[in-house]
């Protein structure tokens, strides 16, 4: 199954759901990122969160960025997402892992511990909007839902999850969120809650074949549910050699000159993709002129 998000409308226009399989997006930034199995769980919630949110953009110059910052193994994680759904992120400390919890599940709380969380949604206006909330769980879909009831004051659902195999690899990997519109009924809200409340675990549904359209009836059995379109998902880095060259540029003239005093030059490395830029000597002392 190709990963896409699939958007519905219930109760006559009161809740917006939205459903996604994420699956090849999320093993492609284990691979990556060369990642153990616990931070690729965390990293692949937060990448699915990310293009979940994306739905909510509503121009093509427009971002949201996930900032997690905790004091777990872990370090912290960043996810973007661009209007489509393109994803990108990384965790500050790949290599390490940790025990299953007691529910026999990957401990994201403990990897990434006590910390806050913050939403940066770029509009394309002068300066963008900054959500900043302290984590409530380290699980990831309560602190954006969280982030969601106490930043933006809308009554929100958010359900990521990722499945590992014995071999390290993702089998499935998705989530589903769930937000009331302004003017939304008490009907509204008993109808989420009941949806939701003996639903099995979203990676379960996809490993039985599930797709998204399904997880969105199951939540939602009821006949004014209009199904409305789809949103390829994908890993999207944006990195390229004239952007690293801005990034050179912006140290400054005296950085640069201590750069260019080492024969071999500069390598900028990105940090969500791992793609490594080489700057030779010459092309220090070009930036120097300019």
């Amino acid at each position: 199954m190709n990963d896409y998000i699939a958007k519905a409308m219930a109760l006559n226009g009161q809740i917006v759901i939205y459903a996604a399989v994420t699956t090849n997006t999320v093993e492609e930034a284990r691979v990556l990122h060369d990642m153990y199995p616990t931070p690729a769980v965390a990293l692949g919630r937060v990448l699915t969160g990310a293009a979940l949110m994306s739905q909510t953009l509503k121009a093509v110059n427009q971002t949201i960025t996930i900032q997690i910052k905790g004091d777990g193994p872990i370090g912290g994680i960043i996810a973007v997402t661009d209007w489509k759904a393109g994803v990108r992120g990384y965790v500050y400390n790949p290599s390490f892992d940790l025990p299953l919890n007691q529910a026999g599940k990957f401990d994201i709380k403990k990897a990434v511990g006590p910390g806050y969380l913050n939403v940066i949604k770029d509009l394309g206006l002068k300066e963008p909007y900054i959500g900043y909330v302290d984590l409530v769980s380290g699980e990831i879909a309560e602190d954006l839902t969280y982030y969601y009831a106490f930043s933006e004051q809308t009554p929100t659902v958010m359900n990521l999850g990722v499945l590992m195999g014995p071999d390290q690899k993702v089998i499935t990997a998705g989530g589903f969120f769930i937000q009331l519109l302004p003017g939304a009924s008490d009907d509204a809200i008993v109808t989420v809650e009941k949806g939701i409340s003996d639903l099995k675990p979203v990676t379960a549904l996809l490993n039985e074949g599930k797709t998204p359209e399904d997880i969105i009836r199951l939540i939602f059995p009821v006949e004014n549910l209009e199904i409305l379109e789809t949103c390829p998902v994908s890993y999207k880095c944006t990195c390229s050699k004239d952007r690293m060259r801005r990034n050179l540029m912006s140290i400054g003239k005296k950085d640069l000159s201590e750069i260019a005093e080492d024969e071999k030059g500069a390598e900028l490395l990105c940090h969500f993709c791992n793609k490594k830029y080489h700057f030779s000597k010459s092309d220090i002392l070009e930036l120097i002129d300019q």
